[in-house]
């Protein structure tokens, strides 16, 4: 079992595994229709295509950002649908440095499959490495997903502000309310910190060694010990990248603020932080 990353040469050589579903999670928050249609263009042999909006995200009901953690029975229907059952091993992959796969990573975790990791690299990896790649459609065999929610890796807008520690996961100039190219507001969550979820990477986009990881983040947590900490970016998506760092640099789980900036800065009344 993998859980948390896997490299080129590991997924080639599952190509054929039945017990393995790849999923390439592509896409673009500018363009939404731009990862599906890569998608169709050339992907992995095998994997099927899990959208942002349609599949990762659905009705608010624990949040109201732009991108709501859709409910257990929702994600239940969907991972169903991929082909996930039990034992299954998923692979998810992006071409953003794992930062849209991270979603579908902790979604399945949150759900309690712990059979899931992102692909290294993602699919400039996968291109570079020269591995196969088929063209059209690719469909799979539904399963039976089986998992319920870890409610407790969740933080929701009423416990925001009850955090030993609040990490914001977007580049500085968001953070520092320089620029905003989404939320109708530019800015952060009074209180919080920056770790831009980019520093997880190397010049290649891969992961940076566990330890230069755990380096990175326990300096970032200052002594917070992790469950106690809680990560957000614009709308719960990027943090998850943080959050798979964490994972994979061997700390404990941290908890997600599924709602983000998006939704905190939905509320005029609701104070808001610029500057570092």
């Amino acid at each position: 079992m993998v859980n948390t990353l896997v490299d080129t040469e590991t997924l080639n050589a599952h190509l054929d595994d039945a017990n393995w579903r790849i999923i390439d999670c592509r896409f673009d928050l500018a363009r939404p229709a731009v990862g599906y249609e890569a998608w169709l263009q050339g992907h992995i042999p095998g994997a099927v295509y899990a959208h942002l909006e349609e599949d990762l995200s659905g009705p608010p009901l624990t949040d109201c950002g732009r991108h709501p953690l859709p409910s257990a029975d929702a994600l239940t229907e969907t991972f169903s649908r991929l082909g996930i059952g039990p034992v299954t091993q998923v692979v998810a992959y992006d071409a953003a440095g794992g930062s849209m796969a991270a979603r579908l990573w902790w979604l399945l975790r949150y759900m309690g499959h712990e059979r899931v990791a992102v692909l290294d690299g993602g699919w400039p990896a996968w291109q570079a490495a020269g591995m196969p790649q088929d063209p059209g459609e690719e469909r799979c065999e539904p399963a039976e997903f089986e998992g319920s929610p870890r409610h407790e890796w969740l933080v929701t807008l009423a416990d925001v502000g009850k955090a030993a520690l609040l990490i914001d996961s977007r580049d500085p100039a968001r953070y520092r309310g320089e620029v905003e190219p989404i939320d109708p507001v530019a800015g952060h969550v009074p209180g919080a910190i920056n770790r831009n979820w980019q520093d997880n990477l190397d010049e290649q986009g891969r992961f940076l060694p566990p330890e230069e990881l755990r380096q990175g983040l326990l300096a970032t947590l200052a002594g917070t010990p992790p469950p106690e900490a809680v990560f957000y970016c614009g709308s719960g998506v990027t943090a998850c990248h943080n959050l798979l760092a964490a994972a994979h640099a061997g700390l404990p789980e941290p908890k997600l603020y599924a709602g983000s900036w998006s939704e905190w800065c939905s509320d005029p009344g609701r104070p808001v932080a610029t500057g570092a």
